[in-house]
């Protein structure tokens, strides 16, 4: 989503990050590039011109002037200002009120409410009881797509009595929530357009009705310039109190974003990273800002991999490096584990340093296919070949290559990389396990590695 506003942001930031000394001239021509960086974003004019207004007005201060690397202060500058725009408030869910709490999700049609209201029941059912209950009566099989995702997700949804209206529908959803000692009552309501008068009135009376603790926009990020149209007119009519953001994964340039919050007053809370239901997020302002700003996001992406990685399996797999055993069943194992923190591009990106090289990378084949690639050659093996790589001659890597749809030379390009990586985890188990790979990388630090990276891109 912020790909193309990180690359113009950081072409601005390198004109002036070289300089020792920075003059008004630099910092208008920077303002500028960045002026054009965040208008091209489909971020709205009067966002623009206030940001700009408020970043210029600290860059020219005697902070930056005495600055040693006035350059970096300006960054930092923008840093500060992206957080303050995107919202510094806290984004989690209010749930302290008397049960049950209601989340009330309106939205356009087609902005992902009832995925997006599965993705936060999915979250909430760790610790809360939860009900879901469709108000759409007006979309074909919506309230069934909601029963399905419950279905999914194993939480509970309210049944569908046909023939119902919204407001029925809500007066038994809040007894059943009563009745049934729920924690938590997502209600979902019907998409509309927001000039859609006769609609905003009847989640205007749902929600007088159900008296809830959160009203969620739902907002696709592919929206563009109508985001703040939307935000201000939902927050009129009806009165919101967070956003959540769909579709970031897609090709949108972050004005939604960047727009919504300052428009409407409160804050986005989630960000909606896929079409699964666990690919949902919840939004911080200091790290959105570093990854538009290409600094990266390490705290999301430990949280990610706490989540998502399957940590029996990280234990054995620790236990053979340090007994020295690793064969291309493990290497497999690793490379579903990889896959399920998401595409590679997006892991690139959370870190720092490699951000700015993540097109390059991609480009040069170290990406999701040559994953998925490796995987299917690993598939396409026998147990006995797995267990025992050595064996796999000409004749067995004929066969895995037309098994798995690759050349052979790519079949020799998967067992080089397996022994080098099985040669570092033997080295590994005969120096003390991470103890020892820790001393090892003392002796050849991964600078060296990283200059050797920067010099090749």
């Amino acid at each position: 989503m912020f790909e193309a506003l990180t690359d113009k942001l950081s072409s601005a930031f390198s004109k002036i990050t070289s300089r020792g000394v920075l003059n008004e001239k630099d910092i208008d021509e920077a303002m500028r590039e960045i002026r054009i960086a965040l208008l091209e974003a489909d971020v709205s004019l009067p966002v623009v011109k206030d940001f700009i207004a408020k970043v210029k007005a600290e860059a020219l201060g005697e902070k930056v002037v005495k600055s040693v690397q006035p350059g970096q202060m300006v960054v930092k500058i923008v840093h500060d200002e992206l957080v303050k725009l995107l919202g510094q408030d806290g984004t989690s869910l209010n749930l302290n009120a008397p049960a049950p709490v209601v989340i009330l999700m309106v939205g356009l049609q087609g902005s992902g409410k009832t995925t997006t209201s599965a993705k936060i029941a999915n979250r909430l059912k760790k610790n809360k009881k939860v009900l879901m209950a469709s108000l759409d009566i007006y979309r074909p099989a919506a309230q069934e797509q909601l029963a399905q995702l419950g279905s999914q997700i194993k939480v509970d949804t309210l049944p569908i009595i046909k023939g119902q209206k919204p407001l029925d529908i809500t007066k038994r959803a809040l007894q059943e929530a009563k009745n049934g000692v729920y924690d938590v009552l997502i209600l979902d309501t019907a998409g509309r357009l927001h000039i859609d008068e006769v609609l905003m009135q009847e989640v205007a009376e749902v929600k007088k009705l159900a008296n809830p603790t959160e009203v969620l926009l739902v907002a696709d990020a592919l929206i563009g310039q109508d985001a703040c149209n939307v935000a201000k007119e939902f927050n009129e009519k009806v009165g919101i109190t967070g956003i959540a953001l769909t579709r970031i994964d897609g090709s949108s340039r972050a004005g939604a974003a960047l727009s919504m919050k300052m428009v409407s007053g409160v804050p986005i809370k989630f960000l909606g990273t896929g079409e699964k239901i666990d690919e949902f997020e919840e939004f911080h302002a200091d790290r959105i800002a570093g990854r538009i700003l290409g600094q990266g996001d390490v705290v999301s992406l430990v949280e990610r991999a706490m989540e998502k990685i399957d940590r029996e399996e990280s234990e054995k797999m620790a236990s053979k490096m340090m007994q020295g055993r690793f064969d291309l069943n493990d290497m497999l194992s690793q490379l579903k584990q990889i896959q399920k923190l998401g595409s590679m591009g997006s892991i690139i990106g959370m870190i720092p340093g490699l951000s700015k090289f993540k097109n390059q990378i991609e480009q040069s084949g170290i990406g999701d296919n040559l994953i998925k690639k490796q995987e299917a050659i690993i598939l396409s093996m026998t147990p006995c070949e797995r267990k025992n790589p050595e064996i796999i001659k000409a004749s067995r890597k004929k066969r895995i290559a037309a098994g798995s749809g690759v050349e052979v030379h790519e079949i020799n390009k998967l067992l080089k990389s397996y022994e080098q990586m099985s040669t570092m985890m033997k080295k590994m188990g005969k120096m003390g396990g991470m103890a020892g790979f820790s001393q090892m990388m003392k002796r050849n630090p991964m600078n060296n590695m990283l200059k050797g990276f920067n010099k090749r891109f």
